[in-house]
C-alpha cells in the first residue's frame, strides 16, 4: 500500500496556456510517489478531438477525464442515481447550490450545472477510491469540488491564485468554499491575506502558503549585447484592461518620442486586441509593435532569449509565472507594484517596480535599462538567484507534497452521512 494519499486533481479548461505551473506540479508530485488521476472542468475551444465515449483524452499530464463530455443525459442519470443512493448528500448540494446562488437566476442555474458536474465527479471519485480531491483554483471549479464534497462526504482543498476572486468573493462563494475546505493553498502570503480578510480568525489555520515554481534548467540564462540596436521589449498576458499593455503601448511612444529605438512584442490574445491594436496604430507604433496572438510555451521561450527586458504592466494579478521564468532567462524585469509582486521582486534588486497605471513612471523604468548595462547586468543575476533561491518548481512541489501528506495522511474512504 502506498503511503501517499490517492490524490485526484480537478483543473479548469485543458489543454490552456493559462495555468501551465499545475502541469508540472502534478508531475512532479507523481514522481514523489503521489497516486494521482486528472479530471478537467471543460475542453479548450474548440474541444481537442479523440475522446472515447467515457469522455477521456489523451494529454500532457496523462489521461484527462472531463465530466462534462458525459452529456446531458449521462448528468441527468448521475444525479439520479445520486438522489437515489445518497439522499441526505443530494439534498444538502442542492440546498447549497441553491444557497450560493442567492437572488440571482443566471448564477442559479450556473450552480446548478456544477451539482450536475459535481455528481458526476462524484460517482468518478468513488469509484477511483481516491482519498482526496484537490481543485487548482478558487472559481468554477471549486464550485464544483464544494458540491461534491457536500454529496458525497469527499475531502477537498483548493489552490488561491487571485486576483478575480478576491475582488468579487460573494460572487465566487469563497465563505462558503473556505468552510467546506480541508485545507487552502496560497501561492503568495498576498494571496494568503486576502483569504484571511474574508475569513473569521478560527479558519485561518486552513491556509497554507505553498509557492508556484519553474524547472530553472529549461529557462537556462541567455547572453544579450551590453547595447543593441534595438531594445527589444517583450510582454506576455491575455489582452484584457487588467493586464494593462495600453498603458505600456503609451510608455513605448513616450520613449521613442525621446529618441530610443525601442520595439515591443506582445504575446497573447484576448478581447482587447483590436482596440489595441487601433491604440499602436494611433500612437504611430506600426512599425514598433508586434501582436504575437496565443503561441506555445516553446515559442515564448525563444522570445525570452531574442528579449532584451520583460516588462508586466498590470493592474491585477494572481502570481505570473512569466516573471519567474523571464527572470530565469536573466531577463531583466520592470513590473507593477501590486498584489504579491514584491515578494518575487525587490525594487532595484531582481527587477524594477513602477506604480500601476503610471505611464511616464513605466517609461523612467525603461529608460533606466535602456542606458544602464550594467543595471541590466545585475538585475539579470540577481533574478535568476531569487528563482534558484524560492521558485524551483521541485523544491516547492515537494512542499506541498509535504502538506497533502500532513494534513491528509491516508484517511479512509468516508461513507453517507
Amino acid at each position: 500500500m502506498s503511503e501517499h494519499p490517492r490524490l485526484a486533481y480537478l483543473i479548469g479548461p485543458y489543454p490552456t496556456f493559462s495555468r501551465p505551473s499545475v502541469l508540472g506540479e502534478i508531475a512532479e508530485l507523481r514522481h514523489l510517489g503521489f497516486t494521482i488521476a486528472v479530471a478537467a472542468l471543460d475542453g479548450p475551444d474548440p474541444a481537442p478531438e479523440g475522446p472515447d465515449a467515457d469522455g477521456w483524452a489523451g494529454a500532457g499530464p496523462g489521461p484527462i477525464w472531463y465530466p462534462r463530455r458525459r452529456g446531458w443525459i449521462g448528468a441527468a442519470t448521475a444525479l439520479a442515481v445520486t438522489l437515489a443512493t445518497r439522499p441526505l448528500g443530494f439534498w444538502r448540494g442542492l440546498g447549497l447550490a441553491l444557497g450560493m446562488g442567492g437572488c440571482n437566476p443566471r448564477r442559479v442555474a450556473r450552480n446548478l450545472a456544477h451539482l450536475a458536474g459535481a455528481a458526476l465527479l462524484g460517482r468518478w471519485l468513488r469509484a477511483g477510491g481516491f482519498d482526496h480531491l484537490h481543485v487548482d483554483c478558487a472559481t468554477p471549479a471549486a464550485t464544483v469540488g464544494l458540491l461534491t464534497q457536500a454529496m458525497f462526504g469527499v475531502g477537498y482543498s483548493f489552490t488561491v491564485h487571485g486576483p478575480d476572486e478576491f475582488y468579487d468573493a460573494p460572487g465566487h462563494a469563497l465563505a462558503e468554499k473556505i468552510q467546506g475546505a480541508d485545507f487552502v493553498i496560497c501561492v503568495s502570503h498576498y494571496a494568503r491575506s486576502q483569504m484571511q480578510r474574508l475569513s473569521p480568525l478560527a479558519q485561518w489555520p486552513k491556509f497554507e502558503v505553498c509557492r508556484l515554481g519553474i524547472d530553472p534548467e529549461r529557462f537556462a540564462p541567455v547572453a544579450r549585447p551590453a547595447r543593441p540596436e534595438s531594445f527589444r521589449l517583450l510582454c506576455v498576458g491575455r489582452l484584457v484592461p487588467a493586464q494593462g499593455q495600453a498603458v505600456l503601448l503609451e510608455s513605448v511612444a513616450a520613449l521613442r518620442q525621446r529618441g530610443h529605438n525601442v520595439h515591443l512584442t506582445l504575446v497573447g490574445d484576448g478581447p482587447d486586441r483590436a482596440a489595441l491594436e487601433a491604440l499602436a496604430a494611433e500612437l504611430r507604433l506600426r512599425e514598433a509593435v508586434r501582436f504575437t496572438g496565443a503561441i506555445g510555451r516553446d515559442a515564448v521561450l525563444g522570445l525570452y532569449a531574442r528579449a532584451d527586458a520583460c516588462v508586466l504592466p498590470s493592474f491585477a494579478e494572481g502570481w505570473p509565472v512569466v516573471l519567474m521564468e523571464a527572470m530565469a532567462t536573466g531577463l531583466p524585469c520592470v513590473a507593477s507594484r501590486i498584489a504579491g509582486l514584491p515578494e518575487l521582486i525587490e525594487d532595484g534588486v531582481q527587477g524594477l517596480l513602477v506604480a500601476a497605471s503610471d505611464r511616464e513612471g513605466l517609461a523612467d523604468a525603461i529608460e533606466r535599462l535602456i542606458g544602464d548595462p550594467g543595471l541590466r547586468a545585475n538585475l539579470a543575476e540577481a533574478g535568476r538567484a531569487r528563482v534558484l533561491a524560492d521558485y524551483v518548481l521541485r523544491v516547492n512541489s515537494a512542499r506541498l507534497g509535504a502538506v497533502f501528506q500532513a494534513r491528509l495522511g491516508r484517511p479512509a474512504t468516508p461513507g453517507e452521512s
